[in-house]
């Protein structure tokens, strides 16, 4: 059972690496409209709301895009009050506590709260304010698909971290505290 759960885990793992390649190609598009955008306005004098929401829209995918793929390499932000002064096993147990009690929790409830928002903007087409600007629910979208796919890479990092202590799985636990 714990072997096809690491599978699954490993399937889990390719799909944020994915999905986090085009976060990271967000990063490159963004740039560019951004100097675009800034080219545009100040040389020729013309501006546009829709570019502008592109923007933020990219930034909305790559945050949300790319958590999941932050979170497999092992580089998000933690409280490293006693994390760093752990030996042995005991970061793996950190890290399952922190998994099972906060994230998990913490994701399913967003995902849970944010779908129906974005169907409400779905079905009524809502649009930005602003003239020229865009449809809003590509944006709402990284809501929901941004807390699933944290929340499926959560359960692939549980399922790995069981896996560790059982001895069927290797994986490096080395931790580092960042430089202040």
């Amino acid at each position: 059972m714990l072997s096809a759960l690491l599978r699954l885990s490993l399937a889990i793992d390719w799909i944020s690496e994915r999905i986090g390649r085009f976060a990271s190609l967000a990063v490159l598009l963004t740039a560019l409209i951004s100097a675009g955008n800034a080219f545009v306005r100040y040389m020729l004098d013309i501006s546009s709301n829709g570019w502008l929401e592109i923007q933020w829209y990219l930034f909305a995918g790559i945050v949300m895009l790319g958590a999941p793929i932050v979170l497999k390499y092992n580089e998000h932000v933690r409280v490293d009050l006693i994390y760093g002064k752990l030996k042995g096993n005991m970061p793996v147990y950190v890290d399952l506590f922190g998994l099972i009690f906060f994230l998990m929790p913490v994701t399913l409830l967003l995902t849970y709260l944010s779908w129906p928002l974005l169907t409400k903007m779905f079905v009524s087409h809502e649009m930005s304010n602003n003239a020229g600007g865009l449809v809003r629910w590509p944006a709402m979208l990284m809501l929901p698909l941004g807390f699933g796919l944290m929340c499926l890479q959560g359960a692939s990092e549980i399922v790995k971290r069981i896996c560790y202590l059982k001895g069927m799985y290797q994986m490096d636990t080395h931790y580092e505290k960042p430089v202040q």
